[in-house]
């Protein structure tokens, strides 16, 4: 997932990212402790593309507070 790709999505749609990949989260994580994951490289990722939604959120509410 693209930094770029994601700032051209609203707000809205971000949110709707960050909770299926919080989700999807989950799952692997469950999934290892369970001993059925097959990628463990996709829990980093995962990680990381939550921390890009994140920040992108909190850089479109930080723009938005300026120009009021």
């Amino acid at each position: 997932m693209k930094a770029a790709d994601l700032r051209e999505k609203t707000p809205d749609q971000l949110r709707e990212e960050l909770a299926a990949l919080k989700k999807e989260a989950f799952n692997l994580r469950f999934r290892a402790a369970t001993g059925q994951n097959e990628n463990t490289a996709r829990m980093r990722d995962v990680r990381r593309d939550v921390a890009r939604v994140n920040t992108i959120l909190n850089q479109k509410a930080a723009a938005a507070a300026q120009e009021a």
